[in-house]
C-alpha cells in the first residue's frame, strides 16, 4: 500500500466531506450537505470526526438571519488530503499500466 494512503479520511462519507472544502477556504454547511446529497445530522456526524482529527476546523456565528456555521480545512487537513489524492493517483496510474 502506498505510505501516503489515508484510511481516516478515506471513508467515503468523509471523502465526500472534505473533497468541496479543498478549493475553498470557508463553506457554508449548507453548500456542503447539499454538495454530498446527505442529511444534517449524517454531515454533523462526519465533520465531528473530521475535526476531532484535526482535518476540519467549524466557525459557528449569529447574525440578523440566524445562526451559520461554516467549515474549512486545517491546514493538516488540506495537507493530508492533497497527500491521499496523490496516493490515489499513483495506485490508479500503477492499475492501468500494462503488466509486462
Amino acid at each position: 500500500m502506498d505510505p501516503d494512503f489515508d484510511e481516516f479520511p478515506h471513508v467515503p462519507a468523509r471523502l465526500s466531506v472534505v473533497a468541496p472544502l479543498t478549493p475553498a477556504d470557508w463553506v457554508e454547511f449548507g453548500f456542503v450537505r447539499d454538495a454530498v446529497d446527505t442529511s444534517d445530522s449524517a454531515l454533523s456526524k462526519q465533520i465531528a470526526a473530521l475535526a476531532g482529527a484535526g482535518y476540519v476546523e467549524v466557525r459557528k456565528t449569529r447574525n440578523s438571519t440566524g445562526r451559520h456555521t461554516h467549515l474549512r480545512l486545517t491546514p493538516h487537513g488540506r495537507q493530508a488530503f492533497q497527500r491521499h489524492a496523490s496516493a490515489l493517483e499513483r495506485i490508479v496510474a500503477a492499475a492501468r499500466t500494462p503488466p509486462l
